[in-house]
């Protein structure tokens, strides 16, 4: 069975997923075949979803116009109602108020794509050389029974394809085409609150073409009787730039200018609704290196939950919980480096005692990011030392540096929270991996990615990567995943300069020529890496800027949410039954 529309329209076609297989923006997939996009979540005449309370569920709506192009199109969600009285509440926002959630349960996104031209090569472990299994299913060239492939950049399916990424929320693109050939998505985010009642809610999903409503999609949510936790089983730690954020939003560069003046005093409100989207998204911030005596203007509200409060117009999983991370000079900046032990001494004690003082309810890891990605070992043991060996309450104060967990575990053994890179598994790494996970004193953190060892970050990756990713971080017990940026705006590592990264998906590395199997490529050339946030306003590409004083999100950070709430369900499970969720 089929929904047919309501009108004569040019959008012949509709269909829904969940949204883990992504769908460019060439594909008539329902148009070519009906039944093939029959799924849990669509069965032809309606979408299906479930979830628990606290949990925030997606869809992904296809529009296809396969002929004709659709004009003037528009889409809206009804609030779902309850057999049981209760409402999951859709409510439409102005720009004025747009990164206010309250009464908010339910949101749409328009999605826009970006093309792919080029394989990211240096998360993918080298497989286009040696094994095509290792590159994404959907950008494998043809290959042999031993994973020798054949063919060029033009035999990889994925190659040039615009790829779906940047969630616009549906204010800000109320009427839209569809070309005539492509598909357009509508990303639909359903936030069940914590109090709703458990059954089945339903609602209707209006498109309208020129004002007149061609298509009326059913909806049904049932929710489950439980609720999943505030508080994540599965930590992250994601870098914002205040730099990029103040280059994009204000047109100059705040941290090195009067950060209370006009407008660089905008940059802290643009900072919280970083911090309060990554937090609906079940993510924790870290960001650029404050000073203890500014502590409570800039970090306090963040680390107590006040900060994701309904006063402050937040709402969603997290209401009242703190950010639950916090680094002490972010990627080693911190500015008593060249002093002496005692300076060590005084410093740790200093920011223990402001911690222990504010009695946070929220759990909170703090430690001093030491340095990052150093070979300076010794130097590394010393400051680790010196932290361990302090009489008074720095002592307690964890240290952290990415490093590889062998390396750590050789030469810098004082140091308590080695961070590092997925990498081949060997019984030598996986020893040194239980042994900070064994220890009372220590914890283990990764970062970034590396497939085939996990999922990856890069745009053209599959849609459940960043899910697996969440997985793997359960299945190993890891601690804490660091992902490394989130507004990398400015390449200036492959010396490229400013991104518009409304238009163009690479966003690291360089790009130095075309190649017959990579399209373009470069030294560590990579798609979509550091950018997990878009820029509502952008100074430097006024073209593509919305104006809203906030970001947006990428689908990757709906996509990791998805496997960080799987893991919410995993350790729910093994709660109840520890032996059959092993």
């Amino acid at each position: 069975m089929e929904l047919a529309p309501e009108a004569s329209t040019n959008i012949r076609n509709v269909w829904a997923n969940s949204g883990g297989d992504k769908v460019t923006r060439d594909e008539l997939r329902a148009w070519d075949n009906p039944d093939g996009v029959v799924t849990r979540v669509w069965d032809g005449t309606h979408i299906a979803l479930f979830g628990a309370r606290n949990e925030t569920v997606e869809f992904n709506l296809i529009l296809e116009a396969p002929e004709s192009k659709a004009t003037n199109v528009t889409v809206d969600i009804s609030s779902l109602t309850g057999s049981n009285g209760g409402i999951i509440r859709a409510s439409e926002a102005g720009q004025d108020n747009l990164f206010d959630y309250v009464g908010r349960d339910i949101e749409l996104f328009y999605v826009r794509y970006l093309q792919i031209r080029g394989l990211s090569t240096r998360i993918f472990f080298g497989g286009y050389d040696y094994d095509e299994r290792h590159i994404p299913y959907r950008c494998r060239r043809p290959y042999d029974a031993n994973s020798k492939a054949s063919g060029l950049w033009t035999d990889r399916p994925c190659h040039n394809l615009y790829y779906p990424d940047i969630a616009v929320p549906i204010e800000l693109e109320q009427n839209f085409i569809i070309p005539a050939g492509t598909n357009q998505s509508i990303w639909g985010d359903i936030t069940i609150p914590d109090n709703a009642p458990a059954g089945v809610y339903s609602g209707v999903f209006d498109v309208r073409e020129n004002g007149t409503t061609t298509w009326r999609i059913p909806i049904t949510l049932q929710v489950r009787d439980f609720s999943l936790p505030d508080l994540p089983s599965a930590r992250t730690m994601v870098y914002v730039s205040s730099s990029n954020l103040s280059d994009r939003y204000l047109g100059m560069d705040c941290p090195k200018s009067s950060p209370d003046s006009p407008p660089c005093d905008q940059l802290p409100l643009l900072l919280d609704r970083h911090f309060m989207l990554a937090h609906r998204h079940r993510i924790s911030l870290v960001s650029d290196n404050v000073p203890l005596a500014r502590i409570d203007e800039a970090w306090r509200a963040r680390l107590s939950g006040e900060l994701f409060t309904p006063r402050q117009g937040y709402a969603g999983p997290g209401t009242g919980i703190g950010n639950n991370v916090f680094a002490i000079g972010m990627y080693g900046t911190w500015s008593w480096q060249t002093g002496s032990r005692a300076d060590m001494w005084a410093n740790t004690d200093a920011w223990v005692e402001w911690f222990e003082a504010q009695g946070f309810m929220t759990p909170t890891d703090y430690f001093l990011y030491l340095t990052d990605e150093s070979n300076d070992y010794k130097q590394i043991e010393r400051w680790s030392a010196w932290i361990n060996q302090n009489p008074g309450p720095g002592q307690r104060l964890m240290s952290m540096a990415t490093i590889n967990v062998v390396t750590a575990a050789q030469h810098t053994p004082s140091l308590d929270i080695p961070t590092t890179w997925p990498v081949p598994g060997s019984s030598e790494w996986q020893q040194a991996v239980n042994m900070y996970l064994e220890a009372d004193d220590k914890q283990f953190y990764m970062y970034n990615s590396n497939r085939p060892i996990t999922g990856s970050f890069a745009i053209e990756d599959e849609g459940v990567a960043l899910r697996a990713l969440a997985w793997s971080q359960h299945k190993m017990g890891i601690d804490r995943w660091f992902y490394w940026e989130s507004t990398y705006y400015d390449n200036f590592q492959g010396q490229m300069g400013r991104t518009n990264v409304f238009q163009q998906a690479q966003t690291f590395g360089s790009l130095e020529r075309y190649d017959s199997l990579l399209g373009e490529t470069g030294r560590n050339y990579l798609n979509g890496d550091g950018v997990l946030f878009y820029p509502g306003t952008d100074k430097q590409f006024p073209e593509d800027s919305y104006g809203v004083a906030g970001p947006l999100a990428s689908l990757r950070l709906k996509y990791w949410r998805r496997g960080i709430q799987d893991v919410d369900y995993l350790t729910m499970a093994a709660e109840a039954d520890p032996l059959r969720t092993k």
